[in-house]
């Protein structure tokens, strides 16, 4: 079965699978559920991008989930270890996906971080047994990590960097962010911190499986190079990746976009995409935005070349959006109390006036 769709049939469909048109996300969870995370290295987007989906917008929601009913987890993940918002009781199989490709065995890894293979081993090793009692702050973790490994001239490697040395352990399942403590961010393990944190990580294919799944159910229809860019940064292991669409192959089907490029949907949202219509709406979309970063920014359809440098910048850094017809049309940003647009394409006053109205009303008085 080969679905024949428009670019603008799709993206359509992906605003309403991800709770933009219609901002009916029932709460946080299932939002960060249905976009297979939010990227948080910008809190305040993170915030945003759960607000523009919400029924109910709820500025404490989140920190809620995070720290009183622990139903969503704050790690590094995707795409080398960027920092995310997941759900909890998902955590476990990110991990074991992710896991598959192990960027710290490699030399070139370890001498771009200052390390030797035994150095990397003997943090991951020592992380577990120093996250074993109450949350730590990174400095408390780094002293704890020096004094199991004997490792002083480790210190300087586990200070810098992003927490580059601590990321292969979000991503093993060893370590998550913890509440904040007098400001500072605190660090624990999954295993004491998550409800219902399993024994062992789920097999490796049936998690590859079930993430690919999710993924397709909010940033498809989409080819296999698109679910690793926004996965794994584009560096999957081929093997791996071909094993996970060929499992789920039975429940597949073809779709050709009017481009000619062939993307894999689900079977059961077959129906739903061909009834498909694009959208006429505008929206405004934070920094960040899971819209965005679910699809490689090479896609034409969604993001016009023109656009490119406006959107992704510099240090990784992606622009709040202007969206019309599925499509960015031009770049905003908040500043002074006031929203300042960035056009590149026409569009309609009327949409654009109400959603400047909502964002507005998200932002809270100072852009009212």
């Amino acid at each position: 079965m080969m679905l024949e769709l428009t670019w603008p049939q799709i993206l359509g469909w992906r605003l309403r699978r991800q709770f933009v048109a219609g901002a009916d996300g029932p709460d946080v969870v299932s939002v960060a559920r249905r976009l297979c995370g939010v990227q948080a290295q910008v809190a305040s987007s993170a915030q945003l991008a759960v607000a523009v989906r919400s029924a109910r917008p709820d500025p404490g929601e989140i920190d809620r989930a995070l720290w009183t009913d622990r139903t969503l987890v704050k790690t590094w993940l995707m795409r080398g270890g960027t920092l995310h918002l997941v759900p909890a009781d998902e955590l476990a199989g990110l991990c074991s996906a992710l896991a598959t490709l192990r960027s710290w065995e490699k030399g070139s890894w370890q001498r771009g971080h200052g390390v030797t293979a035994a150095e990397i081993a003997a943090v991951i090793e020592a992380v577990p047994e120093a996250l074993k009692g109450a949350p730590l702050t990174r400095e408390e973790l780094v002293d704890e990590v020096v004094a199991l490994t004997g490792e002083a001239h480790l210190r300087e490697a586990l200070t810098s960097g992003w927490g580059a040395l601590l990321k292969p352990l979000s991503r093993l399942g060893e370590l998550c962010y913890g509440p904040p403590r007098e400001g500072k961010v605190t660090f624990t393990s999954p295993r004491s911190w998550v409800p219902g944190w399993p024994g062992a990580l789920p097999p490796q294919e049936e998690a590859g499986v079930r993430v690919l799944r999710a993924f397709l159910g909010a940033h498809g229809p989409a080819t296999p190079e698109m679910f690793d860019t926004w996965l794994f940064g584009g560096v999957a292991k081929k093997a791996v990746l071909k094993g996970w669409v060929k499992a789920l192959a039975p429940e597949l089907v073809e779709v050709r976009a009017d481009d000619g490029t062939t993307l894999l949907a689900l079977a059961e949202h077959a129906d739903d995409l061909a009834a498909a219509r694009p959208s006429a709406d505008v929206h405004l979309l934070p920094g960040f935005d899971q819209f965005i970063l679910g699809a490689p920014r090479s896609l034409a359809p969604l993001l016009p070349p023109s656009l490119k440098p406006k959107v992704s910048r510099q240090a990784g850094w992606i622009s709040p959006v202007v969206v019309h017809e599925g499509r960015v049309a031009g770049v905003w940003e908040a500043k002074n109390g006031a929203i300042t647009l960035d056009l590149a394409a026409p569009v309609p006053q009327d949409a654009l006036d109400r959603a400047l109205t909502r964002m507005r009303l998200l932002l809270g008085p100072a852009a009212a």
